[in-house]
């Protein structure tokens, strides 16, 4: 690992990565919508990462670092610690490569997310918000079991592999004025902005979150860590306490901007892609077409945003549809 953190990962090991889960990974289709365009005043190309392997992008960077473990390490086994998009993508990866997988997920879990992590057969460890972290029983794993930690976020190769959605977009479309990407630890945004700037480097990135888990916003502008203690969004995935060790000096290198979006934006966003899009994507996957639609990003030229996923549960997206009665109209 770089001794500079900012240093840990580079445009070439997105490419390497983009090797790496060649024909493994989905390449995920990009859609457009002259309703959308005309709504936000901006051609804009949307990256479907719900239509990924486990329904979202972490599977590019589960495998991109799981396939790059020694054969003793594999024969350990791998434990990592997830609300549920990554500990889908562990297990599944897990699977793939002939490797046993240990999700630490809190009990408040979706269960749509839990019921799938423990489908592609990995062991579902449960923990209370109140009494530990999930790093602390992911740690206490290891040293019993000799596991190798893939934690979602904070490690060069899931940042790399996370990098190739945006690779892959810009490849099919061309250079874009901005691309946007959801935010919770940093793993999607750093990727992203490293594969932007090396294939498009006037292209504006911009990170995306929920107002009410603005962490890694705080830190960007003010240059110091900030947390945030399990907020309560309906974006589930962007609820990590703040940005890593890696991701934070990624994110403030590469990125140039942070915004956050309200609930009833992000409900409106998944409304949208449900209604008119005809698509089904996640509170969390949602943010930079959110940010779009409520104007807290302005659009110009030729946009991206990386829909990251769409792994929700039936309650929620019920919740969400039923409009003023859940979390209000667009």
């Amino acid at each position: 690992m770089a001794k500079d953190p900012s240093e840990a990962v580079n445009f070439e090991a997105v490419a390497d990565a983009a090797r790496r889960i060649k024909g493994q990974a989905h390449v995920t289709p990009v859609i457009t919508s002259r309703t959308l365009d005309a709504r936000v005043g901006a051609e804009v190309h949307l990256k479907c990462e719900n239509f990924q392997r486990t329904g979202a992008f972490k599977f590019r960077g589960a495998y991109n670092a799981i396939s790059r473990l020694s054969p003793e390490a594999r024969r350990r086994g791998v434990v990592t610690f997830s609300s549920g998009n990554h500990g889908q993508a562990v297990a599944l990866v897990s699977r793939l490569l002939g490797v046993t997988a240990t999700v630490v997920m809190p009990v408040d879990a979706p269960a749509i997310k839990r019921a799938a992590t423990e489908g592609y057969g990995a062991t579902v460890v449960t923990y209370d918000l109140k009494q530990t972290t999930r790093e602390a029983v992911a740690r206490e794993l290891e040293a019993t079991h000799g596991f190798t930690v893939i934690p979602p976020f904070d490690h060069p190769d899931v940042i790399a592999g996370q990098g190739t959605a945006a690779m892959e977009l810009i490849e099919a479309v061309g250079p874009l004025d901005m691309l946007l990407a959801p935010c919770g630890g940093g793993g999607l945004l750093s990727g992203t902005a490293i594969a932007a700037k090396g294939l498009a480097p006037r292209c504006r990135v911009v990170g995306i979150e929920p107002e009410l888990a603005d962490d890694a916003a705080r830190s960007f502008r003010s240059g110091v860590l900030q947390s945030v203690h399990n907020p309560p969004t309906i974006a589930d995935g962007t609820r990590t306490a703040s940005l890593g060790q890696l991701t934070f000096p990624l994110v403030r290198r590469f990125v140039d901007d942070m915004q956050t979006v309200s609930e009833e934006a992000i409900a409106g966003a998944v409304r949208f892609c449900f209604e008119r899009l005809k698509i089904v994507v996640e509170p969390s996957g949602v943010l930079g077409l959110a940010a779009l639609l409520s104007g807290a990003v302005e659009a110009r030229g030729r946009v991206g945003a990386i829909l990251s996923g769409g792994n929700i549960d039936a309650a929620m997206m019920c919740r969400i549809l039923g409009g003023p009665a859940g979390f209000g109209t667009e």
